[in-house]
């Protein structure tokens, strides 16, 4: 969406699964990045992901929506207008709009949040799966030219191009078939990101009147992201590139190229370093200052003086300024993460997600999976639990500062202090088995 699409929950408190796409995505928003129709068009990555957050898995009922066919083409009507002003030609909408219905399924998908996560170690289990690892392997051969050629033009290494689209839509398998402009259409009216969801409809429109597509192919996913890589329209708008040379930006037909270039050029925009590897998996001392983990940067030859090292024993070696994340506790497995790893939360704003780009990068160049362990005994929290978690973690005297259902600072802070204060190890991880101590 805006790139991709969406699977979030912040990594500590795990993942929304998504049912519309092999991966699970997730994707936090800047909802209202693009709620004029008539703002001009990025010449830069976006300062965050424009995707909307992935949501539920498929609804088996449409409940609790309000619009309907009647009231949704007044506000076509209604809307007409306001695209001619913003320079979409009437023929452009006519033809655009012609046929287009209210889907109340996609509104109602924006609308429910699921209430279940995955586990980090689940996620990257499929992420990174054998099957996927091989035809990315497959993919690595056969694009090979097409991949050599994107890495001298934009320094962004081949193997992250290729995660990524393995990532987003299984190598070009699950491209979504939502007919973009009924979805977007459909949420702009009666969705709760109305504004949102306008502007993205304008730029679909501007990609038709440029004639990219034509109105038939324009298909994606439920949000409207779009094409091998997902690319929202705005996204599209400001970074996709016409590769092949034919005059047209095509992320949506059989040939991959200028949806990897346009992948390319946004992660390149965002501000890829090229071959500083997105981050290294690590062994922690065993009386590290957990209250480092998260924020603090360190040049990895510091992090080594501390006693963070490779899973060899070895230093790091000096790629440049990285944190120490641990997805799943202290115990679970540990990284060092560089620059690169932030690029990629650019395209989707999970940490999960870049994780699993990375990861799966690593394994289509041959190198081994993850060695450290994973708490498999325990599982992720509900969004009902995680509210849960912080009711009693606040009513404790470690104030969350809010009750969400979202883990964040103030609250990975406040349980840090109840582990501590308890003889526990800070390292901010709730699990199922945190809360049932908390219980």
């Amino acid at each position: 969406m805006n790139h991709p699409v969406l699977l979030l929950a912040l990594i500590g408190a795990g993942l929304p699964v998504h049912a519309d796409t092999v991966r699970p995505k997730a994707r936090p928003v800047a909802e209202e990045i693009v709620a004029r129709a008539s703002m001009a068009e990025f010449t830069v990555a976006p300062a965050r992901s424009l995707r909307p957050a992935l949501r539920p898995q498929a609804l088996s009922a449409v409940a609790s929506v309000h619009g309907s066919d009647p009231g949704f083409q007044n506000w076509i009507r209604d809307f007409r207008p306001r695209a001619l002003q913003a320079g979409i030609s009437a023929a452009t909408f006519d033809r655009a709009f012609a046929g287009v219905r209210f889907d109340p399924e996609v509104v109602a998908k924006d609308s429910k949040q699921s209430e279940f996560s995955k586990a980090i170690w689940d996620y990257l289990d499929s992420a990174a799966s054998e099957s996927r690892v091989t035809k990315g392997r497959e993919m690595m051969v056969k694009h090979g030219r097409l991949l050599r050629q994107l890495e001298e033009r934009y320094g962004v290494d081949r193997q992250i191009i290729l995660a990524v689209w393995g990532m987003e839509t299984n190598f070009g398998s699950y491209r979504g078939s939502n007919n973009v402009v009924q979805s977007m259409a459909s949420l702009a009216y009666d969705g709760r990101r109305r504004s949102f969801f306008e502007g993205e409809l304008i730029a679909a429109l501007k990609i038709l009147q440029a004639g990219h597509t034509a109105p038939e192919n324009m298909k994606g996913s439920w949000a409207g992201a779009m094409g091998h890589t997902q690319f929202m329209p705005s996204s599209f708008n400001a970074l996709a590139v016409d590769f092949t040379g034919d005059g047209r930006r095509d992320i949506w037909g059989e040939d991959p190229a200028d949806a990897l270039a346009s992948t390319a050029n946004y992660l390149a925009k965002s501000g890829w370093v090229t071959h500083m590897p997105w981050g290294i998996e690590v062994r922690l001392p065993e009386r590290f200052d957990y209250a480092l983990v998260g924020t603090t940067e360190k040049m990895p030859s510091d992090w080594a003086r501390l006693g963070v090292r490779d899973m060899r024993g070895n230093p790091v070696k000096d790629h440049g300024a990285a944190r120490v994340l641990l997805p799943a506790g202290h115990k679970g497995a540990a990284f060092l993460v560089f620059k690169n790893f932030r690029v990629i939360k650019r395209y989707n704003a999970a940490d999960a997600y870049a994780l699993g780009v990375g990861h799966l990068g690593d394994r289509i160049l041959g190198l081994p999976p993850i060695a450290g362990n994973w708490p498999r005994g325990d599982r992720a929290l509900t969004v009902s639990e995680r509210k849960e978690l912080q009711q009693r973690l606040t009513a404790a005297g470690y104030d969350t500062r809010g009750v969400d259902g979202r883990l964040g600072p103030n609250s990975i802070s406040a349980l840090r202090r109840w582990q501590s204060a308890r003889g526990m190890v800070p390292d901010g991880f709730a699990g199922f088995s945190t809360l049932q101590r908390l219980r």
